[in-house]
């Protein structure tokens, strides 16, 4: 199994889409560091257990993990499924889906981020791809789209039936110790969370969410013995 992942081959390691320093000018620092810390390496924290092999069976799809310079500082854009969607109901998200016939990682991400929020594709800059992780529940084969967000609009729920909320959530209140804690499942899964902008991301978005802060360099001390309720989310 090659790093980069073919067809079934899933990639283990992050890849950057920005070749050289000439096609960063403009780029935020942080921006720039995040890049250089994801490129060739395995995402850090609990989210790495998702990495590795995946049936062939498996689909394929793809999220968009995008960044934007904010008025309180780097921001994330996220997203809360709507109650009645078939799968993942109410949980919190990164915009994206499953790809369709032809469409790669990027194209897919796009995509669904206009379908489901309204950000407009050209005025999104795709900088890396993360290593793809395999959500075992779905059997999907997913690729997370690290992107930079180089003329922010307005944003909202396009369609209510399949996104209840979309947020702009600043980088400052998810490394904030104060709004993180971790979930405990029945079957005794325990992950990290934040309670931010009225969500409370967990699963796997928040994995991918800590360990982001890692790469990006803001992940601060917080409390690992503290739980968050699910009852009033699920």
């Amino acid at each position: 199994m090659n790093q980069d992942g073919g067809a079934g081959e899933p990639r283990l390691v992050g890849r950057r889409l920005i070749a050289d320093r000439a096609e960063a000018t403009g780029l935020p620092a942080w921006m720039q560091t995040l890049i250089q810390a994801v490129d060739g390496r395995r995402l850090p924290g609990p989210i790495a257990r998702l990495g590795g092999a995946a049936p062939a069976s498996a689909r394929r799809g793809a999220v968009l993990m995008l960044f934007a310079d904010g008025p309180a500082g780097p921001d994330l854009l996220l997203t809360q499924r709507s109650a009645t969607m078939r799968s993942h109901a109410g949980q919190p998200a990164f915009p994206g889906g499953a790809n369709d016939p032809g469409e790669d990682a990027v194209t897919a991400a796009l995509r669904e981020s206009f379908e489901e929020t309204g950000v407009d594709p050209a005025s999104v800059l795709p900088v890396a791809l993360l290593p793809e992780l395999f959500l075992a529940p779905s059997s999907f084969l997913v690729s997370p789209v690290l992107a930079y967000w180089r003329e922010p609009g307005e944003v909202r729920a396009v369609d209510p039936a399949e996104t209840a909320t979309v947020a702009r959530v600043p980088v400052s209140e998810l490394s904030d110790p104060a709004n993180r804690g971790q979930v405990r499942l029945s079957n005794g899964w325990m992950g990290p969370a934040f309670r931010v902008a009225d969500l409370l991301v967990w699963g796997f978005t928040a994995g991918l969410v800590d360990s982001l802060l890692d790469l990006g360099g803001w992940a601060r001390p917080w409390d690992r013995d503290r739980l968050f309720d699910l009852s009033d989310v699920r």
